[in-house]
């Protein structure tokens, strides 16, 4: 029994590459190692950045990132993997039908703008999303500003957010992070509202906190917890990793 759970008991991360290591999917790896949970990773773009902004991208040809997939998967007993920057629609349309191909869970971050606002999709971006990923989702998890892209709708307060949140949940379930607000997430799940009590920290430390949030949602749902236990713990995981957050980056640490 134990060497089957430890058999489960990985991930997959679906992202660019962030060189600074605060996000992207080192972060996401480091968050998962963070949870105890056996990190493996499909490259999708590399970037050229720091924290502080993003100076040059370069998409990976779609072959190498299908092989890349297919390695893992056909190897290792995924049931949730997290995906971060896609890019382009043809990297969305590929891991959409992944998704469907292998019979996974997705907890997708759709990852538009860094935490330094530089632009991290192609045109169109939120469209692709839209139309070929977030029926395939179980669990989308934008922040305000991805939220009011995907959505149309403008959030200023958190009636908002659980109005757009309740909007985006037709094919999925959803999380809309407050981290731009007030610090609290708003939860859909199965067609219930969650509100999720968070602070605001005073903190540089907020560069990949996006990608932190969403792997540790990913690896809180592998160790067996539902959605809502997931978010409550992935919310107190990310106020910890900002409080003792690294060169201005969120700290992925093992709790004792």
């Amino acid at each position: 029994m134990l060497e089957e759970k430890m058999k489960s008991n990985c991930s997959l991360s679906i992202a660019g590459l962030d060189p600074s290591g605060g996000a992207g999917i080192l972060a996401d790896c480091k968050t998962f190692h963070a949870h105890g949970i056996y990190a493996t990773c499909v490259v999708t773009c590399i970037t050229a950045q720091n924290p502080f902004g993003v100076i040059n991208i370069q998409e990976i040809d779609l072959k190498v990132i299908e092989d890349e997939i297919d390695q893992i998967l056909d190897v290792y007993p995924i049931k949730y993997i997290k995906t971060g920057m896609l890019y382009s629609e043809d990297i969305i349309k590929l891991v959409s039908r992944k998704i469907s191909e292998y019979d996974i869970s997705a907890v997708v971050d759709p990852v538009m703008i860094s935490e330094s606002g530089s632009e991290l999709a192609k045109d169109e971006y939120p469209e692709y999303i839209k139309k070929y990923l977030l029926k395939k989702s179980y669990l989308i998890t934008p922040n305000i500003h991805e939220a009011e892209k995907l959505s149309g709708k403008s959030i200023t307060n958190e009636e908002d957010m659980k109005e757009v949140a309740e909007y985006l949940s037709y094919d999925n379930n959803v999380v809309i992070t407050g981290g731009h607000l007030k610090g609290n997430d708003i939860l859909c799940f199965e067609d219930k509202i969650y509100e999720i009590k968070g602070n605001m920290i005073p903190s540089n430390n907020t560069h990949g906190t996006g990608c932190t949030y969403s792997s540790a949602v990913t690896s809180n749902l592998i160790k067996g917890e539902n959605i809502v236990e997931s978010c409550q713990k992935s919310n107190q995981f990310i106020q910890k990793a900002i409080k003792n957050g690294y060169n201005y980056a969120p700290n992925q640490f093992y709790e004792k």
